[in-house]
């Protein structure tokens, strides 16, 4: 077997850089450091940095969000006022429905006290009739009585002047 020499052997550049590993691990390093340094240069020089625009958007954002919680809370209040108000007016309507319920029993009450009241007084008249009539002789007598049209004439006089006093009181 022929004996490869150290020069004869093939020169393979990925050997080469596996020889050396912190050469290749220190100009990694620097190459990282070199490109943080140059961001950082970039970011202080033209004042811009994504972590500003980011904490700009996030307070926006809580702004925003503040606004939107007062505007619901001063709403909520709105609500609550108005949903106040309307209780209160229907406690009012109820009041004033148990009022009128009251009232039309109470002249419910006084129709019927009256409703009989004219019943008896009807009931009255008509027994008065009936026993005028029994009373009355059986041949009517020529000439009208002197007495019973003094009568007549007090009452419709009095019927005139309480229709009278009426008119003027009214």
């Amino acid at each position: 077997m022929t004996q490869l020499t150290r020069d004869a052997r093939p020169q393979n550049p990925i050997t080469r850089i596996g020889r050396q590993p912190i050469a290749l691990t220190a100009a990694a390093l620097l190459i990282v450091l070199a490109g943080s340094a140059s961001i950082a240069l970039w970011r202080v020089y033209t004042g811009k940095s994504p972590e500003t625009y980011r904490a700009v958007a996030a307070r926006q954002l809580q702004v925003r969000a503040a606004q939107a919680s007062e505007q619901l809370v001063e709403k909520t209040k709105g609500l609550e006022q108005t949903q106040q108000e309307s209780i209160d007016q229907l406690q009012l309507v109820q009041d004033q429905l148990t009022t009128m319920r009251r009232l039309l029993a109470a002249q419910q009450a006084d129709t019927k006290r009256l409703s009989e009241q004219v019943s008896g007084l009807t009931e009255a008249i008509e027994g008065l009739r009936q026993s005028y009539a029994s009373a009355q002789p059986s041949d009517p007598s020529p000439a009208p009585s002197t007495r019973n049209r003094s009568v007549r004439m007090r009452a419709h006089h009095t019927v005139r002047t309480a229709q009278k006093r009426a008119k003027s009181s009214g």
